[in-house]
């Protein structure tokens, strides 16, 4: 299956989706404290298939997750999971061309319905 990089700042939600994926079979790597400036390196390090990341973190939110990953590696799939319906931010992570937005609280059939697509659209 896929390799799948996890960028949130809660610890629950991490166990949450790493429990789901890899019950799905897929290898999960969870990145902390990610800055926009080492996305970049643990893209390179890591090499994953495809990043959910949260959008409201402190230092490095969702779209600047996107935004980096994808300039280091275009076709990289990004799922943005989000606590708010905020048209103005789902506006601005569709303009960034992610994957897939989707909001919490998550339901295990949404997202690896989400993690397929994204895969699917990869390949």
């Amino acid at each position: 299956m896929a390799r799948i990089a996890i960028v949130d700042d809660s610890r629950l939600m991490q166990v949450l989706l790493r429990r789901m994926l890899e019950r799905a079979g897929h290898e999960v790597e969870v990145w902390e404290e990610v800055t926009a400036m080492g996305i970049a390196d643990l893209i390179a390090a890591q090499t994953p298939d495809l990043i959910i990341t949260d959008y409201s973190m402190p230092g490095c939110n969702g779209l600047t997750v996107a935004r980096m990953a994808q300039k280091v590696q275009p076709e990289l799939p990004i799922i943005v999971v989000m606590a708010t319906h905020d048209p103005t931010i789902m506006d601005a992570l569709n303009r960034q061309e992610v994957s897939s937005i989707l909001h919490k609280p998550l339901q295990e059939e949404e997202l690896l319905a989400a993690v397929g697509a994204a895969l699917a659209q990869e390949g």
